[in-house]
């Protein structure tokens, strides 16, 4: 199985950046953490996909994990703002997360989110996030967080990895990027709402991939290999696939699926956080009819619950299904 731990930071800061990442205490900041350094899913595409950076220089990343640190210490106004908004989606929390960032951070600034490109009264799409750096430099980001499964046989295609659901699809989620939401920003209707361009558009893609123990597979070639990666299993499969893999087991919502998790003890015990066995995991989901994530903890030296992999329980069936979404 290939590594599932945390992924990498990606500049020349990276052992020192990872390092800090690793000394954040509160979740909500692990998470705007992982959300600025881990790993992009794809390379770029060009010529119009191209990669969003956070940082423009080492300074700037610099200055970004002092901010974290103090941000870690005093996390109130964080912790009200994503309260106050009451998320229950993934991709919006991060939305959430990265622009309190580019608010309020030390690097790239914040100069409109979500604003819809409209024609005729009819909505065309709506941009992430207008940016501008410190070195001036206009940019159009378009952000995804997605976790996405391979259900191929080696074929080594993007369209191999879809969505736990089936309602989603890796190659079509790059190609509506590419074709309709990276464009927008340079579309003459755009030019009327007044912010000023021209807009270089970049996407800014994180996420996991999900693998089947096991099973070969060849990552297609729009894949950074540096990808955060995790296993799936069926239920059927579960109990041998548990059995090698010692620790306890917990059921992730899914606001906890951006950075590797780690609680302390008594915060767990205080929050309701369960830790079970393989089979106690497993009795919980007998009723779900979906895809399941749920990630393996061992205590550390100083007693905290450290996520070691994380993964999905699918249905029995789901395997044939999500083999015949990825050839549609």
């Amino acid at each position: 199985m290939a590594s599932t731990g945390p992924a990498s930071f990606v500049t020349a800061a990276t052992a020192s950046a990872l390092a800090q990442g690793d000394a954040l205490h509160t979740p909500v900041v692990r998470d705007l953490a992982w959300l600025l350094f881990s790993p992009d899913l794809l390379r770029a595409q060009p010529p119009v996909g191209v990669l969003a950076h956070a940082f423009e220089t080492v300074a700037e990343e610099a200055a970004a994990l002092d901010w974290l640190r103090a941000l870690d210490a005093d996390p109130g106004d964080l912790l009200a703002h994503i309260g106050a908004s009451r998320i229950t989606r993934l991709g919006r929390y991060a939305e959430y997360l990265l622009g309190w960032f580019l608010q309020h951070g030390p690097a790239a600034r914040l100069i409109a989110a979500n604003v819809p490109l409209r024609r005729g009264g009819v909505t065309l799409g709506e941009c992430d996030f207008l940016v501008e750096s410190r070195a001036g430099q206009r940019l159009h980001w378009e952000l995804a967080v997605k976790c996405y499964l391979h259900a191929g046989a080696g074929r080594g295609l993007l369209a191999d990895y879809v969505g736990p659901n089936l309602q989603d699809r890796f190659d079509l989620k790059l190609a509506h990027l590419l074709d309709h939401q990276l464009p927008l920003s340079a579309r003459e209707e755009f030019a009327t709402l007044g912010h000023i361009g021209p807009w270089q558009p970049q996407m800014f893609i994180k996420g996991w991939l999900f693998y089947r123990r096991g099973e070969p597979s060849q990552d297609p070639e729009q894949l950074d290999p540096a990808h955060g990666r995790g296993w799936w299993a069926t239920r059927s499969e579960w109990p041998a696939f548990a059995a090698a893999h010692a620790g306890s087991w917990r059921l992730l919502p899914r606001l906890e699926w951006l950075a590797p998790r780690r609680h302390e003890q008594s915060a767990a015990a205080e929050q309701g956080i369960e830790f079970l066995d393989a089979n106690a995991l497993l009795a919980r989901i007998a009723q779900q009819n979906s895809p399941t994530m749920v990630a393996a903890f061992a205590t550390d030296d100083a007693g905290r619950w450290i996520e070691r992999s994380r993964g999905f329980i699918v249905p029995d069936d789901w395997p044939d299904k999500a083999y015949a979404f990825a050839r549609e």
